[in-house]
């Protein structure tokens, strides 16, 4: 039997507290006196870091928070994207975080940094994007469809029981199996062009991920999610790739003309930008703009 894949994504350890609107789970990982907050995408939670290496290479604390329904924070704190915002407004004020550099939002996570920086301005003082949902229908109607069947509360534990086992019995085929909704590129390809390493930490990341009640949540509230941009007057970056096949490339357009932002186009091969051989490059920049805000 091949070794757990999980090894090769640790978890972290977070926190739990109790806010106004309910329990929310955290991890705050203090690398220097400025801070950002970053709302992961569907399937991740507060233990599983992914893309902070941009924050934390430049001095920067990082406060990740499991967004409702996912790790330990429960469906019920904050249902929606702009109630959600508000609960990590107040736990930002309840660590003593009275101003962060950006708010980070990935994938599914995009409308609520959104709704953030809309509605905290005193708090906020720039706006990250990265393979973000944008103002824009998604997912397709039939990725919904099976998506309400296979995450729904009482099959998403066997769903990802499955993906474990075939990153555990044969991680090739089980990257190219998860790779087929990640990249508009042809799977077997894309899997090919990772080196070993990558594919290694990406089979522990998916043998990690878990959707709880989270991702059914994800798909309710983009039906039709109209994020307030109209509302955000803080500096924005936009980053994403052509080849996203999750989350597509006219979300990141839409983004950028919508909050007046700079997009910045990743060479990945999909919707993990951070496995990209240019993500070097997407970390500088990340870096420039927030030195400037």
């Amino acid at each position: 039997m091949r070794a757990d894949p999980r090894a090769d994504f640790p978890e972290h350890p977070t926190s739990v507290t109790d806010l106004t609107a309910g329990r929310v789970e955290y991890r705050l990982h203090r690398a220097g006196p400025n801070a950002v907050v970053v709302f992961h995408g569907g399937h991740m939670r507060a233990s599983l870091p992914q893309g902070e290496d941009a924050f934390v290479d430049g001095g920067r604390s990082v406060l990740a928070v499991s967004r409702p329904g996912y790790g330990r924070t429960p469906a019920s704190t904050g249902t929606t994207p702009e109630r959600f915002a508000d609960a990590a407004a107040e736990l930002c004020r309840r660590l003593g975080l009275q101003r962060v550099d950006a708010v980070v939002g990935i994938s599914a996570g995009g409308p609520t940094a959104i709704a953030m920086a809309a509605r905290h301005p005193r708090l906020v003082r720039s706006l990250v994007l990265e393979s973000s949902v944008g103002p824009l229908p998604w997912p397709e109607p039939a990725v919904r469809r099976v998506g309400r069947i296979v995450f729904a509360s009482g099959a998403e534990a066997a769903t990802w029981a499955g993906v474990r086992g075939m990153m555990r019995a044969n991680p090739l085929a089980g990257l190219r199996a998860m790779m087929g909704g990640l990249s508009t590129e042809p799977p077997r390809e894309v899997v090919a062009r990772l080196p070993v390493e990558r594919r290694r930490e990406l089979a522990g990341l998916f043998s990690r991920m878990r959707s709880g009640a989270g991702f059914t949540l994800d798909l309710r509230a983009t039906a039709d999610p109209r994020p307030p941009t109209a509302l955000v007057a803080q500096p924005a970056l936009v980053v994403a790739s052509r080849r996203d096949g999750a989350v597509p490339f006219a979300h990141a357009e839409a983004l950028s003309e919508a909050l007046g932002a700079e997009l910045v186009e990743s060479a990945a091969d999909g919707h993990l930008i951070w496995y990209s051989d240019d993500h070097p490059r997407i970390r500088a920049r990340i870096g420039t703009f927030l030195a400037k805000v």
